[in-house]
């Protein structure tokens, strides 16, 4: 088994590693302090869920939606970025990981 491939049975890898249709959740924002002042700034916060819609082909940059907003970000500062792979691209599931159907507030949709 590979070292990427372990990474993301055991849940961490690095957010530069998602591919586009990836849905994710942020564990941790180990970027530099002035790079995470801004990420954490923008909203991209641990436990924040977010979905990868396009990679440049050289994968920089990347761009994100979460939080009815778009980012782009370099494939530096999402190397930065720690998380935990939520879904993929066709599989059901909305960003917010819910499986039953139901909206935030717990009422069915």
């Amino acid at each position: 088994m590979n070292c990427r491939k372990a990474r993301q049975e055991s849940g961490s890898m690095k957010m530069s590693e998602l591919q586009v249709g990836d849905k994710a959740e942020v564990t941790a924002v180990k970027a530099g302090q002035a790079v995470r002042r801004r990420i954490l700034d923008m909203g991209l916060i641990t436990g924040t869920r977010f979905k990868v819609l396009r990679v440049a082909p050289l994968g920089d940059p990347m761009e994100i939606f979460f939080k009815g907003m778009y980012l782009s970000l370099r494939k530096n500062e999402a190397e930065g970025i720690s998380v935990r792979k939520t879904g993929e691209a066709g599989d059901g599931i909305a960003m917010s990981g819910d499986k039953q159907g139901r909206c935030c507030c717990g009422g069915a949709r």
